[in-house]
């Protein structure tokens, strides 16, 4: 199922895609819980309806094959115009650095032999086509050398608490997958390497993390890891790999990650960036895809 989060009017809802049509997930999920006894609020995001045990796989199945035995998903069709949001809103975000050879080479950095994970604020996320802004302090500080990057990511969304999990285990715990185009303010990550300080805040800022177009639920894609990803600036290509190239694979990432720390439902994973990272300006437009997924469309404006 591919899953995304709208805005029609004041309305804010899930929808899904069923054979290049667009439909309401939200009202769809309300009936078929409505009918076993269970009343939802409306408004509820994908994190909330994970977290909740309500759009598990078992689940899924179960909503699909109540709309085709009622007939009822005609009554859910989207028609009119809809404006795209972040199809989740993860109660955090832990990327990976580095997980690419290639981009660990071209930042004249060794080859990690343990995955390196950083936190992105959730503060930062943006939807399909909404603008990222960049900041005027950057110009003050930098001049002419002020540099941001685009850097375009697998991005894993789990569905089940996990903590201390097992690598074999690991898929067990994922619901799905969508696409992040990780913003660097890479002056600013350069002076906190100086420092030996977090690359948190220059990857945090305002608008700096793109996350879309839908979520594609892991039945769908049965292989992440052979997932040709590409980033185009203007129409050119920047960036172009596959996640068969991953230093580390999604179920190490979660065993370690989980080592440290619980990963809960709606959580997401950024797996790390190609090679071919970039600056870009106002005026630029990004286009982040990932097979089977799609694209992921931003403009750069000035702040």
């Amino acid at each position: 199922m591919k899953i995304f989060a709208y805005k029609y009017g004041k309305i804010e809802a899930l929808g899904f895609v069923s054979k290049g049509k667009n439909y309401c997930l939200s009202g769809l999920i309300r009936l078929f819980y409505f009918q076993k006894g269970r009343v939802l609020p409306w408004g509820y995001g994908l994190s909330w309806l994970l977290e909740d045990g309500l759009l598990d796989s078992k689940a899924i199945k179960e909503i699909i094959q109540f709309a085709d035995k009622t007939n009822v998903l005609k009554r859910f069709l989207i028609s009119g115009k809809i404006i795209l949001l972040p199809p989740i809103l993860p109660g955090k975000i832990i990327a990976l650095g580095r997980n690419f050879a290639k981009h660990a080479k071209e930042q004249n950095a060794p080859v990690p032999t343990e995955p390196i994970i950083f936190e992105k604020a959730v503060s930062s996320v943006i939807g399909p086509d909404m603008p990222v802004v960049y900041p005027s302090f950057m110009v003050k500080e930098f001049g002419k050398e002020a540099r941001v990057d685009h850097e375009v990511e697998l991005a894993v969304v789990i569905g089940k608490k996990a903590s201390k999990v097992k690598a074999k285990d690991a898929m067990k715990h994922v619901f799905g997958y969508t696409i992040i185009n990780d913003i660097s303010a890479r002056n600013i990550q350069a002076i906190d390497f100086k420092k030996t300080q977090p690359w948190f805040r220059s990857k945090s800022i305002d608008t700096f993390c793109p996350l879309g177009p839908v979520v594609v639920t892991k039945d769908e894609i049965t292989n992440p890891h052979n997932l040709r990803v590409e980033l185009r600036v203007n129409g050119k290509v920047r960036q172009r790999d596959s996640t068969k190239t991953f230093i580390f694979r999604i179920p190490e990432m979660v065993e370690y990650i989980t080592k440290y720390l619980t990963l809960m439902p709606g959580d997401v994973i950024s797996t790390g960036t190609p090679d071919g990272i970039s600056p870009v300006f106002p005026g630029d437009v990004m286009e982040a895809e990932i097979e089977k997924i799609g694209i992921l469309r931003n403009k750069v404006v000035k702040e």
